[in-house]
């Protein structure tokens, strides 16, 4: 009886795919709210900060959610667009919804700059992995 591969390091590989995705969106999600709070030239950085950036990450973490993005945390289609949305839509509602500032301007530069950033890095991570495939077919 022929034996099966071990399932066991191809799990490993996506599991660590997924957290390092969650982390990259976490981590730009954060710089997006402190390059922002640092242009306005805003005190109290730490809290600021997550002042700023809870309800994009509640956001992006509900697209995670809804559309289980750890299947595909790097593909650009429909992954990263969703989280990019979510962050932005969810993130601006909750923002809404707790009485900070949504103003058409904030709104279109956190478009904007989250779409580079989350679905950006992922871009780069298909070109890349595009590349490689190139370069092992010579």
């Amino acid at each position: 009886m022929p034996s099966r591969p071990d399932p066991t390091p191809v799990r490993a590989a996506a599991r660590n795919a997924a957290v390092l995705a969650a982390l990259a969106d976490t981590v730009l999600i954060l710089a997006f709210a402190a390059i922002g709070r640092d242009a306005h030239q805003r005190g109290d950085v730490i809290t600021g900060v997550l002042s700023t950036a809870w309800p994009f990450l509640a956001g992006a973490a509900i697209a995670w959610l809804a559309l289980r993005v750890w299947r595909g945390p790097l593909r650009v289609w429909p992954e990263g667009v969703a989280v990019w949305l979510g962050a932005v839509a969810l993130g601006m509602v909750l923002r809404a919804a707790t009485g900070q500032t949504v103003v058409l301007p904030f709104v279109i530069v956190a478009t904007l700059s989250l779409g580079v950033f989350l679905v950006g890095y992922r871009l780069i991570v298909a070109a890349a992995g595009r590349l490689k495939g190139r370069r092992q077919l010579r």
